[in-house]
């Protein structure tokens, strides 16, 4: 009886947190953080195509063997998904119930917009669906192969990588979407630190520029490789 009585308790705390704006805040927050901290790790890991052939395919394959022989093949990166996966579903659960919460609250629309509201916090939400696409896309044509275009080749990632951005559309999908990461990194970053009460008066500056720099950072790296392969840097 006690047993069940402490677990009802927990669930109950649990819905509690979850039920509120600042629970949903921190949970956007911490999701955001754990796909930030994946995507820097990503943009280095793509910078190595620039090393050639050998070299790239030698990372993809380095990925599948993580952990081994503790770990079996890919049971590492299959991990990562996972973890990736649920942080994507709570990042966009908790941002799409606060944005009903705020439709609710405010029913009619603000007559004039907030003067000091940036573009990249209005258009927050359209660069969340715009990356959920992109997302889709992206797995369908470098991991499953079935959006890509040509022939995919299984284990070849580098090969593929140059198909993809040898076409215009793989260019312009891909580059839109990056773009659009940078403006919800800029903002995101600094909203999570407030969220999770690193941000003051005295930090604002500095917190606003570590968001700028890592967001330029991001946009950089990733475009390069598109611009690589269409400059023929990469082929």
């Amino acid at each position: 009886m006690a047993l069940a009585t402490r677990t009802d308790r927990r669930s109950s705390m649990t819905r509690t947190i979850w039920d509120s704006t600042v629970g949903k805040k921190t949970v956007m927050a911490v999701s955001g953080l754990i796909m930030l901290g994946y995507l820097v790790a990503h943009m280095i890991g793509n910078l190595k195509i620039f090393f050639g052939t050998s070299s790239f395919n030698e990372y993809a394959h380095w990925l599948r063997t993580l952990g081994e022989p503790i770990l079996h093949y890919e049971w590492a990166l299959w991990l990562v998904r996972v973890v990736l996966v649920v942080a994507v579903v709570a990042h966009g659960v908790s941002a799409y119930q606060l944005s009903r919460r705020d439709i609710k609250a405010r029913p009619t629309r603000y007559v004039h917009k907030k003067p000091r509201t940036s573009y990249a916090t209005r258009t927050m939400r359209w660069g969340g669906v715009i990356l959920l696409l992109f997302l889709v896309w992206h797995i369908l044509d470098l991991t499953t192969g079935h959006a890509h275009p040509g022939g995919f080749e299984q284990g070849r990632p580098y090969q593929n990588v140059v198909d993809t951005f040898s076409t215009w559309y793989g260019n312009v999908v891909y580059i839109t979407a990056v773009l659009a990461l940078g403006l919800h990194v800029r903002h995101g970053f600094w909203s999570a630190a407030q969220t999770l009460g690193v941000g003051s008066r005295s930090r604002d500056r500095l917190l606003k520029t570590s968001a700028n720099a890592l967001a330029l950072l991001l946009t950089v790296g990733f475009v390069s490789v598109p611009v690589g392969v269409m400059t023929g840097l990469v082929s």
